[in-house]
């Protein structure tokens, strides 16, 4: 699958920092991972960490798929709102859900550390009605959120108007979000792996899948071959045509444009907080170190890369115009514009874990808007799941989830 398509802003801010070999010989491991992006990366790092021998197999260049398209805001507000969540998962297990991503945010900054990466960016969370009528919906979310023990403040129209210069409803501010440059995080930490022992091969397509008694035999379009002993799907979006269980990932094309870059270095609204919306699909929208403001969304369901990709520059129009409808006193002007393909689930959690049909394997779906945040928890739970521990979060993000195959709630 052709992940994505255009420019995508941190491709060409970054270019191709690292060269990474194509497999040329067969070769026998712990772990092999299919998939060199963020997900590959950060589930080689723990276990790597673990001593767990691991192989990245890549079907591109390393960082130019998903991950290289993901504009990267980091919050532990999921998709599905918290009041609709705990109607499908039980308030318990709801809260559960958002206090793993909170504390996902944090030890992705203390890996960011470890690995130099200067581009992670502690940031509070607007969440934004759209319109009037989502007001309600809000209010309950507000209350649910600070009952729940999260930092949160309800602002009104005029506070955002004053104090942001921006235009909404009314908003819920949180405290805990972040923002990263994930294609340069996930580059570092391959380079801080490799010195560990990690082999990673890009331009290397698995193409057959033969599951032993003992483990996984993976043979490449080249006519090589890898043993392991567990195989982990890191792969993204492209994971899904491995799976025997249609309809429990719905398929979508999302689209997101990055401005020109601006001369002023006064701050574009009050503490340049993450902003969201209640919309279905919803509008996010960013800004970068580098002076330039990202914005992404006009979601529509997925059907064909050509389709898609044909709506690039009419999408761009459009999220430019969601801009100023927002911000009318900031020249927002894109520059760069891309589209890519991203998964969800009707409960908006992630899929990690063992499934039936495939045998000594585990599978890493950050699927939806966190998807970096839950590529985290994963790669923990991954590592325990291999050293045979019990991790907090693997029956909540499990396969065998009733909410799973829920009808959707938005």
């Amino acid at each position: 699958m052709n992940l994505r398509s255009g420019y995508p802003f941190w491709l060409i801010k970054n270019g191709l920092p690292y060269d990474y070999p194509k497999l040329e010989q067969s070769l026998r491991t712990d772990v092999l991972i299919l998939g060199g992006g963020i997900s590959g990366a950060l589930t080689a790092h723990y276990l790597i960490e673990s001593g767990i021998s691991c192989v990245i197999l890549d079907s591109r260049t390393i960082g130019t798929g998903s991950t290289c398209a993901s504009t990267a805001l980091l919050q532990y507000e999921l998709d599905v709102p918290l009041c609709r969540l705990k109607d499908m998962l039980g308030l318990e297990k709801a809260l559960q859900a958002y206090r793993l991503a909170a504390g996902a945010i944090e030890k992705i900054r203390i890996l960011s550390g470890k690995v130099a990466s200067k581009s992670f960016e502690y940031k509070k969370s607007l969440y934004c009605a759209h319109a009037r009528k989502a007001l309600p919906l809000l209010d309950k979310e507000y209350a649910l959120r600070r009952s729940g023990g999260f930092k949160v403040q309800r602002l009104h129209a005029q506070d955002l108007l004053s104090d942001y210069g921006m235009h909404a409803p009314g908003a819920i501010l949180s405290q805990a979000g972040a923002s990263i440059n994930p294609y340069q995080f996930t580059h570092l930490l391959h380079q801080d792996s490799i010195k560990k022992g990690l082999s990673i091969y890009d331009r290397s397509k698995a193409t057959r899948f033969h599951y032993e008694k003992k483990g996984v035999r993976i043979e490449t379009e080249n006519g090589f071959t890898v043993h392991a002993r567990k195989l982990v799907f890191a792969n993204g979006y492209e994971a899904i045509d491995y799976l025997k269980e249609p309809g429990i990932v719905s398929l979508n094309s999302s689209y997101a444009c990055a401005s020109e870059q601006f001369n002023e270095p006064a701050p574009f609204w009050k503490k340049e907080a993450l902003i969201w919306n209640t919309a279905d699909p919803y509008t996010y929208v960013r800004t970068t170190p580098d002076r330039r403001i990202l914005i992404g969304g006009r979601d529509e369901p997925f059907s064909d890369t050509a389709t898609r990709d044909l709506k690039i520059l009419q999408k761009a129009k459009k999220l430019s115009t969601d801009f100023l409808k927002i911000f009318p006193k900031i020249p927002f002007k894109a520059e760069f514009s891309w589209s890519g393909t991203f998964g969800s689930t009707a409960d908006g959690l992630p899929i990690i874990g063992v499934n039936k049909n495939h045998p000594h394997s585990y599978f890493a779906l950050g699927l939806g808007g966190n998807g970096i945040v839950f590529s985290q928890l994963a790669a923990e739970i991954i590592r325990d799941l291999f050293l045979k521990k019990r991790h907090e979060a693997a029956t909540l993000f499990a396969f065998e989830r009733k909410s799973l195959r829920s009808n959707r709630k938005r």
